[in-house]
């Protein structure tokens, strides 16, 4: 079997599952476990490498506008390579190849391979996109132990916070220029991690938000986790923005409870390591919860008198 990913998520589940030998082909954000950046590339980004984050949003608003891909798939390499399975999504072009793409990738194949779509909306979808992949790919008892090991490591996290009643209201910034809010299985992630969040709604797409709308949530726990950052990258892009003085008006801000997450590894992508995620959001909002230490490593407190003085710097109001 002859597999190629063209999805960050998919690629750390196959990993996951034992699939290393099998897997020849992935995309150029595939980068868990560290294996996964050693085998050959088939997908890279139409956005140049350091484009600056506002500048960013733009590119992909205006790829997606005219329908296109932010993303170019080798048809050449796909032919080489020779996959008997292409796992790919459609739930969000940002995230990966659109299937229009990869369709006029694949067209040309004098072999063509199975596709497999993953699209999930939400946690539970998530667990049974492992336990589909373990089915297809033959390794149905290894999907059904690491479906089970999360289970668990969620069990544990509920006895803990069954001792700590208090529901935080909580927001998580997928992308911060400009403002978006973590959707689908984010919400969920919340909840389980004991808060509300106040503006994500379970199951439904990331959406656009204004600043006045995350002054007047009046989050007490606020999540940094641009979509396809690690913690240190969300800490220094959110220190090196100028915020208005409304924004040290929030009591998250106020009072220094913003955390940088791991997003890339912990928030999202839809597979195994959102369980970790969930282990560092409730570590943020109720300290005294014992995690392992990964949930430890995968979340940063961000200096709450830094980020002023930054904005100062920059010309906002200080007070």
């Amino acid at each position: 079997m002859r597999i190629v990913s063209i999805l960050p998520s998919a690629t750390e589940i196959l990993f996951a599952l034992g699939l290393d030998e099998e897997i020849v082909g992935v995309s150029h954000e595939c980068d868990y476990p560290l294996r996964a950046k050693t085998k050959t590339t088939v997908v890279s980004s139409r956005i140049p490498h350091g484009t600056p984050t506002p500048e960013i949003d733009r590119l992909v608003r205006e790829h997606v506008e005219r329908g296109e891909s932010i993303y170019a798939v080798d048809g050449k390499l796909l032919e080489e390579l020779a996959p008997d399975m292409v796992f790919t999504q459609d739930l969000c072009h940002v995230c990966a190849a659109t299937p229009e793409e990869l369709g006029a990738a694949l067209a040309g194949l004098s072999k063509q391979p199975k596709i497999i779509s993953l699209d999930p909306h939400d946690l539970g979808d998530v667990w049974r996109d492992i336990l589909w992949i373990g089915e297809v790919t033959g390794r149905r008892e290894r999907a059904q132990l690491l479906v089970t090991h999360i289970g668990e490591r969620m069990g544990i996290l509920q006895e803990q916070l069954a001792a700590h009643p208090e529901r935080p209201k909580a927001v998580v910034l997928e992308w911060l220029q400009p403002f978006y809010m973590g959707g689908h299985w984010v919400p969920e992630m919340v909840q389980h991690a004991g808060g509300v969040d106040v503006l994500g709604k379970a199951k439904e797409p990331s959406h656009r938000v204004t600043m006045a709308e995350i002054v007047a949530a009046a989050p007490e726990v606020m999540f940094i986790a641009p979509c396809g950052y690690n913690a240190e990258q969300a800490r220094d892009e959110y220190l090196s923005l100028a915020f208005p003085e409304e924004w040290y008006t929030i009591p998250a801000v106020r009072d220094g409870r913003v955390f940088a997450l791991d997003a890339n590894g912990h928030v999202s992508r839809p597979a195994g390591r959102l369980v970790t995620g969930m282990e560092s959001m409730a570590k943020c909002m109720h300290p005294g919860i014992e995690v392992p230490m990964k949930a430890m490593l995968g979340m940063l407190a961000v200096p709450t008198n830094a980020a002023r003085n930054r904005a100062a710097a920059a010309g906002a109001p200080s007070f």
